[in-house]
């Protein structure tokens, strides 16, 4: 049997099965009265092209109990995707242009999310990504700024986007650089941008037009604060660039999903900008207006769950559960790895990044943990931002918590332990 720490998603055991039923019949039975209704229409019908206004009030209710913004969040300011992974690609193709240079660079945080690099080439920029180090509590703020500088050498052309805009239509907000980051519980990092990073990274947006996609999927999963009531996290940056921003469209945009938090076979999500404006923008590409809301139904199933106010049990009951996975890791990385051994991301999220001293070669080690043993590590080579490499792999790798039970972690850091210790003893 395989014991593979790389799967980033929730043990199917977890599953709120009963909920989720329970949430799609009283959708579907109950008498609704807003069927006809333009703006929010029927669960199995094509969408409005932002989504049911009921849904993204609802979110937005959820959003400013949760992260308790000081301008309160409104449905106009929402959204609604079909996760994550569609809201990244959605962003980057209504609000970039690298083909023309328009859009000079886009800049990841390294080590970065495994499966970002493709999105960000299929938006065209193969060979415009940069990489930008993580450090303890934040991003080397430094480094970004010396390359913002180092690649704000040309002016764009302002020519250049009459290739994606309609003549007919509104011309959209089109930025000059782009971040990708997750700023709280990061994958695969396990850190948190304290407050002070994340109002400096608003202040370079700002300065250069950039915008900074935050991949807002873990910060909710904390293992530090009471398991009986919903943390209270930092503020997303958004919030912190809705209170003073500049630009009409403003630098940041939220881009969060609830397969962290239900279940990832939902495929539903949302984003959330300082304004309306922003959203409006996403709302109206091509493959969103055709057939509007890409998650129609599965957004009224979980707009259910927000209303019914099942949402807090569901994510506290994930929360116990990784917390009790993520002490149990710590304890036997503590005890069992070799002395000098670093880890972070204990505290929340999916996530621990483990590196070795430098005398211990993790590729040679994860290759023979796999061949002989059947237990499968993500080697940190998973996780380099592709042409900016930073050779994560030779030191470090990504442990989840997220699907092994607590049986299967202990086997497997125990087989880890004793395969470091027949290749180097």
């Amino acid at each position: 049997m395989s014991i593979n720490f790389f799967k980033g998603h929730p043990t199917e055991s977890l599953l709120p099965n009963s909920t989720i039923v329970n949430a799609t019949t009283s959708l579907l039975t109950a008498k609704r009265d807003y069927d006809l209704d333009p703006q929010n229409r029927h669960p199995l019908t094509y969408g409005s092209d932002a989504g049911a206004i009921w849904v993204r009030d609802e979110v937005a209710k959820f959003s400013n109990s949760t992260f308790k913004p000081k301008s309160p969040t409104t449905h106009d300011f929402i959204n609604l995707t079909a996760g994550s992974s569609y809201g990244i690609m959605n962003i980057l193709t209504q609000t970039t242009l690298p083909h023309t240079n328009y859009t000079k660079q886009a800049f990841l945080i390294t080590p970065t999310y495994f499966l970002i690099n493709e999105t960000f080439i299929d938006a065209g920029f193969g060979g415009k990504m940069t990489g930008i180090d993580e450090i303890p509590g934040g991003v080397d703020l430094v480094q970004l700024e010396s390359k913002l500088k180092q690649f704000n050498g040309s002016d764009s052309n302002d020519e250049d986007l009459k290739l994606i805009n309609n003549p007919q239509g509104v011309p959209k907000k089109i930025y000059k650089f782009v971040l990708y980051c997750i700023p709280t519980f990061s994958n695969p990092g396990g850190e948190t941008y304290d407050l002070e990073t994340r109002l400096k990274l608003i202040e370079l947006a700002r300065k250069y037009d950039m915008l900074i996609i935050t991949d807002d999927v873990y910060d909710l999963l904390d293992y530090e604060q009471s398991l009986e009531v919903l943390p209270q996290p930092l503020p997303r940056l958004t919030h912190l660039d809705r209170d003073s921003y500049g630009n009409e469209y403003g630098n940041t945009i939220i881009n969060s999903t609830f397969s962290k938090l239900i279940a990832p076979g939902l495929r539903f999500g949302y984003q959330e900008s300082v304004n309306e404006k922003l959203v409006h923008q996403l709302s109206q590409g091509g493959a969103n207006v055709s057939g509007g809301t890409p998650s129609q139904l599965n957004s009224m199933v979980v707009g259910t769950i927000l209303q019914n106010g099942d949402i807090e049990k569901v994510i506290n009951s994930f929360r116990r559960v990784y917390s009790e996975r993520a002490h149990l890791l710590q304890k036997l990385i503590k005890d069992l790895l070799p002395s000098g051994t670093k880890a972070t991301g204990f505290n929340g999220g999916y996530f621990i990044w483990v590196t070795l001293p430098s005398n211990y070669d993790v590729g040679e080690i994860c290759q023979k943990l796999k061949n002989d043993e059947n237990i499968v590590l993500a080697n940190g080579d998973n996780f380099e931002v592709v042409g900016d490499i930073r050779h994560w792999g030779k030191r470090s790798v990504r442990l989840s918590i997220s699907y092994l039970t607590k049986d299967e972690i202990q086997k497997g850091i125990e087989q880890w332990a004793k395969v470091i210790k027949e290749m180097y003893n």
